[in-house]
């Protein structure tokens, strides 16, 4: 799967022990599937899960929901075991957790292989002072901020603003831009609250994330929406687009629309909303 023009609006967390919940994820409506070891998972069912988990991805039926496996940190008893285990059953990319250096990702690649995509959580300090290096690793595709580890360890109040977690949220963005891969915000613990949960998708997108991560089926819609580009930003796109090309084959290098000049750079970001909206309907269509 061509993870670059795969849209990412839902990143749902799965539970790798549950079977029902493993099964149910087969027909939701989200763009990408976490399936969780490590958070979600107790000690004592660690084993088990990477059995359920294996034995689920090799089934398949997840469409084309981008299939992302959170093993445990390489640090644990657990980790090497995950990643050896489900190194080959299917999933379209590893994601692993407490990442603090580039050479973190090196030691799941020795274990892997150099084939498989590699997600890394960005949830210490460290890791968000090391964005840039940890993006540019050439296996690692996308970033996932966690927000909760995150205020953890900088000891911050949780403000429905996300005020102290600014610097690191856009850090993460910045990082994940400048590698050309994709970056995707943390998760909103209240999920019965969809009006909070609607504020800071919004706000994750205006800061440039790709999508949200979510905990609960419930989320999906509202994530869906948030992240996905509006009517009128396709219509206003396609009539950029328009407009410059019309400018340039009469050998104008700008065009006007709606009374705001339309230059080059413009036009790309309307084509990105373009391919985004190709992409979305893509994913409707299985």
């Amino acid at each position: 799967m061509d993870s670059s023009m795969h849209p990412y609006r839902s990143v749902l967390y799965i539970p790798g022990s549950k079977e029902r919940a493993l099964d149910k994820a087969r027909s939701l409506p989200t763009d990408a599937i976490i399936f969780d070891l490590e958070d979600a998972v107790a000690p004592d069912a660690k084993a088990e899960a990477r059995q359920i988990l294996g034995e689920a991805l090799r089934q398949g039926g997840y469409g084309k929901r981008f299939k992302i496996v959170r093993i445990n940190a390489l640090t644990t008893e657990w980790g090497l075991e995950d990643a050896r285990a489900l190194r080959d059953v299917g999933a379209d990319a590893i994601l692993l957790p407490k990442v603090n250096t580039s050479s973190d990702i090196d030691n799941l690649s020795d274990v892997i292989g150099s084939d498989l995509p590699i997600w890394t959580m960005m949830e210490t300090p460290v890791s968000v002072f090391n964005a840039r290096e940890i993006a540019a690793h050439a296996q690692v595709t996308g970033l996932v901020a966690g927000t909760n580890d995150l205020t953890k360890d900088l000891g911050c109040r949780t403000r429905a603003d996300r005020l102290p977690l600014m610097t690191a949220l856009q850090m993460i963005v910045m990082a994940a831009r400048a590698a050309r891969i994709v970056a995707v915000d943390g998760v909103y613990n209240r999920f019965r609250d969809g009006d909070g949960l609607k504020a800071e998708c919004e706000q994750g997108r205006d800061l440039g994330f790709d999508g949200k991560t979510l905990i609960h089926p419930a989320q999906v819609e509202i994530a869906n929406t948030a992240f996905a580009p509006t009517n009128s930003e396709i219509e206003l796109a396609a009539r950029q687009i328009a407009a410059y090309e019309e400018s340039r084959a009469s050998g104008q290098g700008i065009a006007v629309v709606d009374g705001q000049i339309v230059e080059n750079l413009h036009v790309v970001a309307a084509q990105r909303i373009q391919a985004k909206a190709q992409a979305i309907a893509e994913m409707a269509t299985e």
